[in-house]
Parts: C-alpha cells; sequence; structure tokens
C-alpha cells in the first residue's frame, strides 16, 4: 500500500510523548577542548605507508591454519615522527611479539580450508591488572555491564544519579564480519568476556550471557575448548575468495573497542571464485616474505579518530547534543553521542601517510573502518582540491563485500566511489605512463569532509618501474560469474528507526531496529525483545528494509549489515511509492553491508543455511551500540 505523507510524518516520529525528532546529528570538530590537536597542524603525506604484513601461523595441519591472537595495550606512533606516541588496543600474534599493531596484520586464508583462530583478551598491564578502556564508556546504555554480575549482564542498568564513564576492566568478542560461520564463531554480542586478569572486582560478571552457551556449541561442533579470557573459532571458509575483516563486536562498546584498533583484515583466497595468480596486479604480503619484497596489491584500513596533544585519541566524555540533565532525570545518555567524526584520516594506522608507487598497475583493498563516517574516494591531481574534484586517474572497481563484481566498473570524470562504515571495495588504479616523481591524491569527498584534513586521505609519489607489469588491464578482465540464488519463498519488512526524547524535544535517545506493520508503519523494537526475524534453515527471504528517519533527513542513510549471510541488493524504493531504483553498479555482486537511505525501502536477497542466533543492525557504531540492533534465529 502506499503511504500518504501524514502516515511518513508520523512513521518518523517514535518518541515517547510525541517528541519531534530533527536530522541526526553529525558531529565533526565539535566539543572541541584546549588539549585538542588541531589537525590542520599535522603534517601530511610524510610518513609512509605501513603495508599491513601477514599474520604469523601458530600452527599448521593438512586440514587447517590457526592464528593464536591477542588483544594487548602498547602504543603506536600514529601521529608523524616528533609527535607523541599514541594508546591503543591491538591484535597480533602470541607466538611473535613484534606483530602487534592497530590496525592488525592480515589474516592469510584459503577457500575451504579451515582456519582457527584463537582469540585472547589480554587487555592487561604488566603487573597483569586489567587496563580500562582508553575512550569513554557509558554505562546507561544497553551494554555488557559487568558490575551488574551474571544476573544484570548484558542489560541496561538503572542508576539514581547520573554516572560517571566506567573504568573497569574491558570486555571483548570477536566478529569476522562477512564470514559463513556456525553461531559459536559469529561474536554474538552477549558472547563477551573479560580478560583473566588479577584484580577482577568481585561480583562483576566474567563472561556474557551466551559465552557458555556458544563455548559449549564450539566443542561439539569443531572440537574445540575455549580457555579462560578467549574463544576459539573455527571458519569453514566455504565461500566466495573475498576481503572479509575481522573486530570486536561487544554489546554497547563496539564503537570504543574498534576505535581503540581490535580490528584487522582476513583475505579469503583461492577456489573457483578467484582468479589466476598473475591475472591481477601482485604479490600481496604473504607468510615467509623476504624483506623488501614489492607489492602491488595493499589492504587500505581508513579510520578517522581525532588526537589530543598529548597523542591520546580522543572522544568527547559528554554528550555533547545536550546539556542534561540525564539520565536518570531523563532518558538521554550522558556520555553517548549518535554520531561522532573525528578530525583525521589514518590509513593503515598512520595519519595521511605516502605511498611510493611504480608506473603500473595495483590493486588496493579498501575498507571503511571508520565508526559513522562515510567515504567517497576518487584519485586527483591536488591534495586539498574542492568537491567535487575531476579525477586525475579513474578507480576500477572489481570487486565488493562478498567477492568480484559481475564486471569491472570504472569510476572517471567527477565520479567517486561511495564507501559507507563496514564496506569493503577491491579496486584497481592504474599509474601506467606515469612520470617518477609525480604526485597524485587519493581524496573524499563524502558527508562532512573537510578540505585540508578529513578530505584527503593518502599520496601516491610516482617512483621508476622496477619490474615490468603482466597484469591484466582492468577493462579487459573477465571476473568469476556470480552464483545465482534461489527463489525467494518470503518477503520480511524490518525497520530502522530513531527514538526521541520524552522528555527534550528535537533530542534522540536511542537508534532502534524493528518491524513494520500491515499499515506500512514502524514498530520499533529494542535489542532485548523477543525475536521477530525466524527465517527456515535453507531458505532464500527478500528483506525490505524501511528507513524511517524523520522527513528533511534524506542525506542520512543507515548502513544494513546482516552476519553469516551475503546478500544482492535488489532495488530501492521510496516509503509511499515512487521511482524504483536498481542497485549502483558497484552494488551488483554479494553484500553483507549496504546503504539503506533514509526515506527508502532498501530490498535484499539472501540465503539462510546455518541454523541459529545471529544479528542484524545498522553498522554506524555510534547507532548499534545505543540499541539499532536485533538478533535473528535461523530455525
Amino acid at each position: 500500500m502506499k503511504l500518504t505523507r501524514r502516515q511518513v510524518l508520523r512513521a518518523g516520529m517514535v518518541a515517547g510523548a510525541g517528541a519531534a525528532i530533527g536530522v541526526p546529528h553529525m558531529l565533526a570538530a565539535s566539543g572541541a577542548s584546549a588539549s585538542q590537536l588541531n589537525a590542520a597542524a599535522i603534517p601530511q603525506f610524510v610518513t609512509p605507508l605501513f603495508i599491513l604484513p601477514a599474520m604469523p601461523r601458530s600452527y599448521v595441519t593438512s586440514g587447517y591454519d590457526q592464528f593464536s591472537l591477542a588483544a594487548r595495550p602498547f602504543r603506536q606512533q600514529i601521529l608523524p615522527h616528533g609527535f607523541p606516541s599514541t594508546p591503543v588496543f591491538g591484535i597480533g600474534s602470541v607466538t611473535s611479539r613484534q606483530t602487534f599493531h592497530a590496525p592488525a596484520y592480515t589474516v592469510e586464508a584459503t577457500v575451504n580450508r579451515h582456519t582457527r583462530l584463537i582469540w585472547s583478551n589480554q587487555l592487561v598491564d604488566a603487573s597483569g591488572d586489567y587496563v580500562p578502556s582508553l575512550l569513554p564508556v557509558d554505562p546507561t546504555l544497553h551494554w555488557a555491564n559487568p558490575p551488574g554480575g551474571t544476573a544484570g549482564r548484558d542489560s541496561m542498568p538503572t542508576f539514581k544519579s547520573t554516572p560517571t564513564a566506567y573504568t573497569g576492566p574491558v570486555p571483548l568478542v570477536m566478529h569476522l564480519h562477512g564470514a559463513h560461520d556456525f553461531p559459536d564463531a559469529d561474536g554474538y554480542p552477549e558472547a563477551w568476556y573479560l580478560p583473566n586478569a588479577k584484580n577482577i572486582p568481585a561480583g562483576y560478571a566474567t563472561t556474557g550471557t551466551f559465552y557458555d552457551q556458544f563455548k559449549e556449541q564450539a566443542y561439539h561442533r569443531a572440537g574445540v575448548r575455549w580457555a579462560p579470557g578467549s574463544a576459539t573459532y573455527v571458519f569453514a571458509n566455504d565461500q566466495r575468495a573475498t576481503n572479509l575483516w575481522f573486530h570486536d563486536h561487544t554489546l554497547g562498546m563496539t564503537r570504543l573497542n574498534i576505535r581503540a584498533g581490535l580490528l584487522g583484515m582476513y583475505m579469503l583466497r583461492g577456489g573457483g571464485s578467484d582468479l589466476k595468480r598473475g591475472v591481477l596486479p601482485g604479490p600481496a604480503p604473504a607468510h615467509g616474505d623476504r624483506p623488501g619484497t614489492r607489492y602491488y596489491e595493499i589492504p587500505l584500513v581508513i579510520q578517522d579518530p581525532t588526537f589530543n596533544t598529548d597523542g591520546t585519541q580522543f572522544l568527547p566524555a559528554a554528550n555533547l547534543l545536550s546539556p542534561g540533565p540525564y539520565i536518570p532525570t531523563t532518558d538521554i545518555p550522558p556520555i553517548w553521542n549518535g554520531a561522532y567524526f573525528g578530525t583525521t584520516i589514518t590509513v593503515n594506522g598512520n595519519t595521511w601517510p605516502n605511498l611510493n608507487v611504480e608506473p603500473r598497475r595495483y590493486r588496493f583493498r579498501v575498507l571503511n573502518a571508520c565508526a559513522v563516517r562515510p567515504l567517497t574516494l576518487k584519485v586527483v591531481s591536488r591534495p586539498h582540491a574542492a568537491a567535487p574534484a575531476a579525477t586525475a586517474l579513474p578507480i576500477w572497481v572489481i570487486g565488493s563485500d562478498g567477492g568480484f563484481l559481475p564486471a569491472p566498473v570504472e569510476l572517471a570524470g567527477k565520479t567517486g566511489l561511495p564507501i559507507l562504515p563496514s564496506e569493503r571495495y577491491d579496486i584497481i588504479v592504474d599509474f601506467t605512463g606515469l612520470k617518477p616523481g609525480t604526485h597524485l591524491y587519493l581524496s573524499n569527498e563524502g558527508a562532512a569532509a573537510a578540505v585540508g584534513t578529513t578530505g584527503s586521505v593518502m599520496r601516491f609519489t610516482v617512483v621508476p618501474l622496477r619490474s615490468k607489469d603482466t597484469s591484466v588491464p582492468p577493462g579487459h578482465l573477465k571476473l568469476p560469474a556470480l552464483p545465482a540464488m534461489h527463489k525467494p519463498t518470503k518477503t520480511r519488512r524490518v525497520s530502522f528507526t530513531e527514538q526521541g526524547s520524552s522528555f527534550v524535544v528535537t533530542q534522540i535517545s536511542r537508534y532502534l531496529c524493528g518491524t513494520v506493520d500491515g499499515d506500512g508503519l514502524p514498530n520499533p523494537l529494542d535489542w532485548s525483545a523477543p525475536i521477530t526475524e525466524k527465517p527456515a534453515d535453507g531458505s532464500t527471504e527478500i528483506w525490505e528494509v524501511w528507513n524511517f528517519s524523520p522527513e528533511g533527513a534524506a542525506q542520512v542513510s543507515h548502513v544494513f549489515h546482516m552476519h553469516m549471510v551475503q546478500f544482492q541488493v535488489l532495488n530501492r524504493e521510496p516509503i509511499g511509492g515512487g521511482t524504483v531504483s536498481a542497485p549502483h553498479p558497484w552494488e551488483r555482486g554479494h553484500k553483507d553491508s549496504c546503504a539503506s537511505p533514509t526515506g527508502l525501502i532498501t530490498r535484499v536477497k539472501a540465503t539462510f543455511d546455518h541454523k541459529g542466533r545471529f544479528v542484524w543492525h545498522c553498522h554506524f557504531l555510534d547507532h548499534e551500540d545505543n540499541d539499532m540492533m536485533r538478533p535473528y534465529q535461523v530455525v
């Protein structure tokens, strides 16, 4: 049915007391303090790009590769030399201390060969005592809540007065984003665990609600045992060759732990969905590489932190959109912000790096690992060109979240590549014919990009050719066929909405997922509501994702993400009826995350073939951490 304008407006007002909700605020360079580092004063393009090496394996058998990984606190030189180093939480191999980095070294995996990942929470100091979060934790959200004990964990606690930030031990649960996995290896938000520290306060819950259940499932399914303060995941890698990524997924703390550095790439190679070696630019970093190896396939992990003058990362320790009163006097969180944009850009753990490139083709595996910042990438000739700038070289898109596209897509002229948080794109840039000494720049024209700072990503400096390029020009590539999905047997309607404060007009207190009723209106549900999506095992379904952000917020998009499956974006249609639009050419492969724009119904199709409990949510981390996430159950 078609909605009237009145119904659409009503759908955007899901707050108690009928609060009028404005456009979600994108906080950029707000809340600045005297200790905050001026991003414009940070030298750009002076640090060489850190090319993330392959993570060493701890054990190899005829049937699987094992990686023994841990999260640890340390300092890293993210800002240019001469500036202070930055405290981070990073991941590395317990067998090789020098591998700890934020983002992590890349896990290399092979299609249809099992991988075992042992994840240890070692967020402790040299004495074995826990270290607190590097960023302010809002304990009023629906979050892991270790202080609540077994009875109160994974809840929205109540308070008699407005609390300060939580400073206890940091929970951890890792999620391999985009993996065709089982529930025990999915990184369920309530399957977290604390470090095995000496000084965990009495009464604290040390594991999440589902930790023991998935621990038992992992043993019966894969024969692995979980040690205290850790979890072991087993992946069959039975999906297309592609670029996945891993990151923390703790309930109510994901935005903080990823910003702190708990993330990395997972490259899945081989099988019939890959191309033969030599067709694409390479090599990529691999196990056993000799020092000085030159790489022509390079991962680019892009983030947007803000720094203080002492090198620490800044994140607001107060709600910048409301002066209070806060919880418990109202329903407004005291620390959480609905969307916070940082003031710098980092790639592979350094601000605005430089990459020396030969006049040949390069393959870049790009991840938008920002919490909420949308990127639109272009290769341009000037470092601080005003948008929309003309491209100096085209970007050829050959793959997305779930592997290769049906055919290469050339983006040139003034068209850039939009990448929302959690999306990955496999691209080729051809520097052939450029003279040594030429400088080109990877720019960002996404929302809230600032010319001179967050409008810049990195620089390319052309150096002399060292070896002949034998890769196939991108326009001549024949990519592996996209597997067809089964005919859908059911269509579901799910929703994204904002919940306005019942006390303060225009303030958003929570973001919610939910369903859509028979009149086309949202039925918002919080994280703990009974499960409403129960696909049958082996079934293929269409999910309609209705974004009910209020009128006037047309440029605000949520990011729809489902665990365990790769889906196809079918089309988008205005709520209330209108022109149906096809997916963008770069969205026509398999995806696990996609734009769900305001006022539109985004339709995707997926096959659900592993029984158990998973989640779907918005991948704006600031949103998912405040209830914009729902469990689903394959039955």
